[in-house]
């Protein structure tokens, strides 16, 4: 029996029982059962045949570690980040490789340039052993002997004070407070210019010399040093004024003058050091001795047993240097002594509702609002509203802030022309001092807190404030400002600088004996100088950045060495200038330092304010 052909077709090879030739053996036709191809085998029935079964392709893994991802995902990957390597960052590098021309610097405007210029003039001022840096070349030694035969430690160093060789140190500390402001504020201008050092160093060299000016190591004291070398009007004995002599060569008796009641000295003194700690706080050590020294001379200027003013009955000052009260004083120190310390007895007495009346602060009287060497009243407000409009302290301090804040406004009110508070020259320049000799010191100071007010305005987004029914924008405080120091630098009727050195036209004849005589070698005696004090040839050394006391009152100026009241410099009037310049320049910066000044002040949490009084009907 046959079994039965479940594959269809016939059992022969060939279906017609040929057997083909080799050649035929590709060639042939077959009849094929469509069928039987249409029919799926199961695995046995695959397995006879002689072509291997078809197999599903498997995905290739690679491990990383924390994961595993696809073979061909990963290389997919690797090849993007290749290529946009090759793409983006190699031509990258190969731009920053190559080497470019730096930008330009911006150029330096008017202001930084004579304020290079201003820092100069206190080099040629020292007094004492001068530093191997110094920068003054007909200028020596001098002054090693001053106050040997009365202090225990000399007072050698510090400044002479203007064309004279006399130490004032009553507006020689006034100078440091105001320039020690102005790098507290400005700091970061000063390192742009590259006068950061330079400017410190002339603070350090004052606050040095102030120490000396009594026992700065005790916690109380008695006594302070007020001046080195004396003058009298008219005199006809050797003294500081009568002789025309280099300072290298002094010969003639330089008293020291002693005060043991002086509350304007002793505040001042303590403001040059609590200002100047802030300055250095990056030395902590000589900072803290800064603050020690502050606090034992305000101590000696608040206490009542002391209460008088440093010039009174003195000859030798009150001709010169005369103050006219010490309240101001006392308000300006405490300020000065709340930012470097944080104590808050200083704070609470600077806004004690006593002071203003002292200070006569809340009266707005036109010659109150004039800072200067002796009136440090509207300094001392502007410090305070800076304390209000920052830190915002409120009660108990918040009714005598608010009222310095408003006298601060009113005080910038009287910078508009049209108000009429004070004359000014047809040239332009403001007569804060109704007219007399030198009103430049003056129009700086005033320049400068109207500038330094604006950068307060800005630093706390306040676009101005209101004079009368006009208002009055930060760019209006440095348009005056501005319109004042370029009266200075030139811009004025004779167009003329009155700072030494700046431009082509300016004073050649300034009062000033070191600058006067020639630096030959040749020791001219008390009255052998008189020849180049009267001689109509200009200076032979030049006192760079010196500013001319100014004009008077109708825009005239007398370049004459013998005429000190237009030619005579003074420490206080170029600290004031530095410090207009600093605050006006835009080249080296802009705004104020916010923060540093109140790097020493606790943290203030206003107080409850006291029920009101019981109704009585």
């Amino acid at each position: 029996m046959y079994s039965a052909n479940h594959w269809g077709g016939t059992f022969e090879i060939n279906g017609d029982g040929v057997h083909e030739t080799e050649e035929d053996d590709h060639s042939g036709d077959m009849d094929l059962d469509r069928s039987a191809l249409s029919r799926q085998l199961n695995e046995t029935q695959a397995s006879w045949l002689l072509i291997p079964p078809e197999r599903k392709k498997q995905d290739r893994y690679i491990d990383l570690g924390c994961v595993v991802c696809k073979r061909k995902l990963f290389m997919w990957v690797f090849w993007s980040i290749l290529i946009a390597f090759i793409v983006i960052v190699v031509p990258m590098i190969i731009v920053k490789s190559i080497p470019r021309k730096k930008p330009d610097p911006i150029p330096a405007d008017v202001y930084e340039n004579a304020l290079h210029k201003a820092l100069r003039f206190f080099d040629a001022q020292r007094s004492g052993k001068l530093p191997e840096n110094n920068r003054v070349l007909w200028r020596g030694n001098s002054g090693l002997s001053d106050g040997l035969d009365t202090t225990d430690f000399g007072l050698v160093g510090g400044y002479y004070d203007a064309g004279d060789n006399i130490k004032f140190h009553f507006p020689m500390a006034f100078s440091m407070t105001l320039l020690s402001w102005t790098v507290v504020e400005y700091s970061e201008k000063y390192k742009a210019m590259g006068e950061y050092d330079h400017v410190r160093d002339i603070i350090k060299w004052g606050t040095d010399y102030l120490l000396l000016t009594f026992n700065s190591s005790a916690t109380s004291i008695n006594k302070m040093y007020s001046q080195v070398g004396i003058a009298k009007i008219n005199s006809t004995t050797p003294d500081d004024h009568y002789c025309w002599m280099r300072p290298e060569d002094m010969d003639y008796p330089r008293p020291v003058q002693t005060a043991t009641s002086a509350s304007d000295l002793g505040a001042e003194v303590a403001a040059a050091l609590a200002a100047a700690s802030i300055v250095f706080r990056d030395d902590p050590a000589y900072s803290k001795k800064l603050v020690r020294g502050a606090t034992a001379a305000y101590k000696f200027a608040y206490d009542t047993d002391h209460r008088q003013t440093y010039s009174r009955g003195n000859p030798y000052i009150e001709p010169f240097y005369n103050s006219t009260g010490y309240w101001d004083e006392l308000m300006w120190s405490a300020a000065w002594m709340y930012y470097a310390t944080g104590n808050n007895s200083l704070i609470t007495f600077a806004t004690d509702p006593n002071l203003p009346q002292n200070t006569h602060a809340f009266m707005v009287i036109p010659d109150l609002s004039v800072f200067s060497w002796d009136n440090k009243l509207p300094g001392a407000e502007l410090l305070l509203t800076r304390l209000r409009i920052m830190l915002n302290p409120g009660y108990p301090y918040e009714e005598s802030l608010m009222g310095y804040h408003n006298v601060t406004e009113l005080t910038m009110c009287m910078s508009v022309r049209k108000f009429n508070t004070f004359n000014w020259t047809q040239g332009g320049l403001i007569q804060l001092n109704h007219g007399e000799p030198q009103p430049l010191q003056y129009a700086m100071n005033f320049a400068f807190l109207a500038s330094l007010y604006a950068d307060y305005l800005d630093a706390v987004d306040v676009p101005g404030f209101y004079c009368g029914p006009d208002f009055f924008s930060a760019s209006n405080l440095r348009s005056f400002a501005k319109s004042q120091v370029n009266y200075v630098l030139g811009n004025n009727p004779k167009n003329m600088s009155y700072i030494v050195g700046y431009g082509k036209n300016y004073p050649r004849h300034i009062h000033h004996r070191g600058a006067s005589i020639p630096h030959n070698g040749v020791k001219y005696s008390c009255t052998g100088g008189f020849k180049w004090r009267d001689t109509k040839k200009p200076n032979p050394n030049l006192l760079i950045g010196a500013m001319a006391p100014g004009p008077d009152q109708f825009d005239g100026f007398i370049d004459s060495r013998k005429n000190y009241s237009y030619t005579e410099p003074t420490l206080a009037g170029n600290a004031g200038l530095v410090a207009a310049l600093i605050s006006l320049t835009g080249t080296a910066g802009s705004g104020i330092d916010k923060n540093t000044i109140f790097s020493a002040v606790p943290p203030l949490f206003p107080g409850t304010p006291p029920p009101p009084a019981a109704w009585k009907p």
